[in-house]
C-alpha cells in the first residue's frame, strides 16, 4: 500500500454539493487502471473545504467504488479532537490508512505538531501516513521531528515534499530521511514533476496529483522508477514536461479540475468556491497541452 502510485482525485462538487456519481466514476477509473492505492480527501481533495458529513460521505464511496484498492483518507483538520473524530469516521468507512497532514491557522511549533500525531495515533486502528505540505499549511518538518513522530504506533509512511530538482542533492536528502525514521516507515514523494527524481533517489511510493485524474499517464513512470528503469522515468517526466509548466503557471489544483472537466469527468466548475478555477484561455491551454501529449 505504501510503495508504487497513490492517485490522489479531485472531490467534485456540482451546485456546491458532493458529486457522488461523478467521484464514483474517478474512484472506479483509478482501480481499474491498476494504481496501488487511492488518496481520498488529499489536498487534490479539497478536504479543507468539506465539513464532517461531506467528508464522511466521501470515505464511504471511495471505499466503495475502489474494488478492493486500498483507500488512504485524509484527516487534517484545525483542532485535535475533530482530527480524532474524522479518524474514527475514516475507519469506520473502511479506510486502509488515513493521511495527516498538521492544519492550522495559528502558527504551529514542533511540539505542538508532535502532539497531535502522538494524539491521533494513540487511538488508530490502522496506519497512518505523515503528510508533509509545506505549501498549504505553512509549517516544515525536521528531519529530527520526523523521527520522533515516526517511532509512533501506527505510522507507516511519510509524503515528504518536492526533493530538489539535482539528483545528487535528492538522493542525499531522501538518504538523510532514511536515516532517521525506521525501516518500516516508507519514504513517498509528492509533487508530480520531480516524482522521477524522488523516486530514482530512494522513495518508495508517489503520492501523485496527476495520477488522479490521469493515471494511465503516471503508471509508466512509477512502474520504470521501481524498476531500476531511471532513465526511462526521467524520459517519461521530461516527456510530461508541458504538462508541468502549466502545473507551476496555475497550481495542480486547478489544472487538474480543468483537465477533468475537459475530459467530461466532472462537471463544470467543480471546485468548492471561492475557488474558480481557470479562464478560458487558460482551461484551453490545458486543453492543448491533453491534446499533444496524448494524454486523453
Amino acid at each position: 500500500m505504501f510503495t508504487g502510485l497513490s492517485a490522489f482525485p479531485l472531490t467534485p462538487l456540482d451546485d456546491d454539493r458532493f458529486d457522488e456519481r461523478a467521484y464514483a466514476g474517478l474512484i472506479t477509473r483509478l482501480a481499474e487502471a491498476g494504481v496501488d492505492s487511492i488518496g481520498a480527501l488529499g489536498s487534490t481533495g479539497s478536504y479543507a473545504y468539506l465539513d464532517r458529513d461531506e467528508r464522511h460521505r466521501v470515505a464511504r464511496a471511495a471505499v466503495r467504488h475502489a474494488n478492493g484498492t486500498p483507500v488512504v483518507v485524509g484527516i487534517g483538520a484545525l483542532r485535535t479532537s475533530h482530527v480524532r473524530a474524522l479518524a474514527q469516521d475514516a475507519q469506520r468507512a473502511g479506510a486502509s490508512a488515513v493521511l495527516l497532514a498538521p492544519v492550522s491557522y495559528q502558527p504551529l511549533t514542533e511540539e505542538d505538531v508532535f502532539a497531535l500525531y502522538e494524539s491521533v495515533t494513540a487511538e488508530l486502528s490502522v496506519p497512518l501516513v505523515v503528510y508533509d505540505n509545506p505549501g498549504t499549511t505553512r509549517f516544515t518538518f525536521s528531519t529530527e521531528l520526523y523521527a520522533r513522530i515516526a517511532a509512533l504506533p501506527s505510522v507507516a509512511a511519510i509524503k515528504i515534499p518536492p526533493v530538489p530538482s539535482d539528483p545528487v542533492a535528492a538522493r542525499e536528502r531522501v538518504a538523510a530521511v532514511r536515516a532517521a525514521v525506521p525501516d518500516h516507515v516508507s519514504i513517498g514523494i509528492s509533487g508530480d514533476s520531480v516524482a522521477a527524481t524522488g523516486l530514482n533517489a530512494g522513495c518508495q511510493a508517489w503520492f501523485s496529483v496527476v495520477g488522479g485524474t490521469l493515471p494511465a499517464t503516471a503508471l509508466p513512470l512509477v512502474r520504470a522508477a521501481l524498476s531500476g528503469d531511471a532513465e526511462g522515468a526521467v524520459a517519461e517526466s521530461e516527456r510530461l514536461r508541458p504538462l508541468w509548466e502549466v502545473f507551476a503557471s496555475h497550481g495542480s489544483l486547478r489544472v487538474s479540475a480543468a483537465i477533468a472537466e475537459h475530459l467530461g469527468l466532472v462537471a463544470p466548475r467543480c471546485l468548492p468556491q471561492p475557488i474558480l478555477g481557470l479562464p478560458a484561455a487558460e482551461r484551453e491551454r490545458v486543453a492543448r497541452v491533453v491534446g499533444e501529449l496524448g494524454l486523453a
